[in-house]
């Protein structure tokens, strides 16, 4: 017995050197990246965070980015990327120990990396602990993970805040929750940012030749100019940062009589911007309405589920198609009484045969928006399209 209890305490004084030894570390490679670069919010981080490195590599800064949402990518001082592997696809934040070690070995002036802790305590941790950001970022507060960080748009607010940097500065293009924002910061002695989109001119978006929101943008150039880079520099710097590979987009697919406008819109995914992003489509033309909304769901996004299903009742849809599964929890949330076609494919067909039951007996131009969840048969269908380039 007395031999196990040796053993035992051993063992644990091993782990515990083994940390101590491994936080040392973590943190000398930390502090050999002057500014870090925190980028939180629930919408558009992924965005955010390649629009921040490109500005700042536009002055001439030697910048190292990570993205963690629709596709994780490690981006270069040079601009090029590479996937960001995973031990059976899951995503830890435990990883941001070995991002930072990464990018340490290029010898930057900044990291800019995309927050990926959902719940409030890791929140805290990975700023505290993993990332030790000197500026922080906070896009916006909206309708998502209501579960952990919930249950009100308030309490959403005060755990974002969490990633704030304690002495330093966030920037954020947050306009409705200032208040507590600004509470949280002061708490943290650190200068809070608020950002105007409206100071971004139409003539600077259209330099990106693609979809895009002041709102990020105006982050970016505030960001920017917290470490001298000039306006022209940091917009010339995004014009030619390569856009995340989740962002907003609309292809048209030609086959015979039919011309079928696909409106990627699964990054925004919950109902504020889901909706700010349709809106935009129809005002700048890229689909008609009425158009159709084709909703793909996920096991373990049930209430997102749901708010995608109460959304259709908003939006000048003429037909619902809903895969992935379970369906039901989005069928059941559309409003009763709502006139439009509902056509459920649930969620075991192929890429293949979903595309075909969207194009069957259609004639003419189709605008079609895909909203919800992008992975599971969301994906699949995207890389089905992909495969259709050249009908386009």
């Amino acid at each position: 017995m007395t031999y196990l209890y040796v053993v035992y305490s051993l063992s644990l004084l091993g782990l515990l050197v083994a940390g101590v030894v491994e936080q040392r570390r973590h943190n000398a490679n930390v502090r050999s990246i002057p500014v870090r670069i925190l980028v939180n919010g629930i919408r558009g981080k992924s965005s955010i965070t390649r629009l921040v490195a490109g500005a700042l590599r536009g002055g001439g800064l030697r910048v190292v980015a990570k993205t963690t949402g629709t596709a994780a990518r490690l981006i270069f001082p040079d601009g090029s990327e590479e996937p960001v592997h995973r031990k059976f696809d899951i995503a830890n934040v435990a990883e941001q120990i070995g991002i930072v070690a990464q990018a340490s070995h290029e010898r930057p002036d900044v990291l800019v990396i995309e927050c990926m802790a959902i719940a409030p305590d890791l929140q805290e941790i990975n700023q505290s602990k993993l990332v030790q950001s000197t500026i922080g970022v906070l896009s916006n507060v909206r309708e998502d993970h209501l579960q952990e960080m919930g249950p009100t748009l308030d309490d959403v607010a005060r755990s974002l805040s969490r990633s704030m940097p304690r002495g330093g500065v966030c920037v954020t293009s947050e306009q409705e929750r200032t208040g507590i924002l600004a509470a949280e910061a002061g708490q943290r002695d650190c200068r809070l940012v608020v950002v105007d989109p409206d100071e971004v001119t139409d003539a600077e978006m259209d330099g990106f030749g693609r979809f895009g929101f002041k709102e990020n943008v105006a982050i970016a150039l505030a960001v920017a100019a917290e470490l001298g880079v000039t306006r022209q520099e940091a917009l010339e710097g995004m014009w030619s940062a390569a856009p995340d590979p989740g962002e907003l987009t609309v292809q048209t697919y030609r086959l015979g009589d039919t011309a079928l406008r696909f409106a990627n819109v699964f990054a925004a995914n919950d109902p504020e911007s889901t909706t700010a992003n349709i809106d935009r489509l129809v005002v700048t033309g890229a689909i008609q309405e009425p158009f159709w909304v084709l909703i793909n769901c996920r096991p373990d996004r049930i209430e997102r589920n749901r708010q995608m299903g109460v959304l259709i009742g908003s939006l000048n849809a003429d037909r619902v198609i809903l895969i992935g599964g379970p369906t039901r929890t989005a069928s059941a949330a559309i409003p009763r009484g709502w006139p439009g076609e509902i056509l459920d494919l649930g969620g075991d067909r192929t890429a293949e045969d979903i595309f075909r039951r969207l194009v069957e007996g259609v004639s003419g131009d189709v605008s079609v928006v895909a909203i919800g969840n992008i992975h599971g048969q969301g994906e699949l269908l995207l890389e089905h399209l992909e495969l259709l380039g050249d009908l386009r």
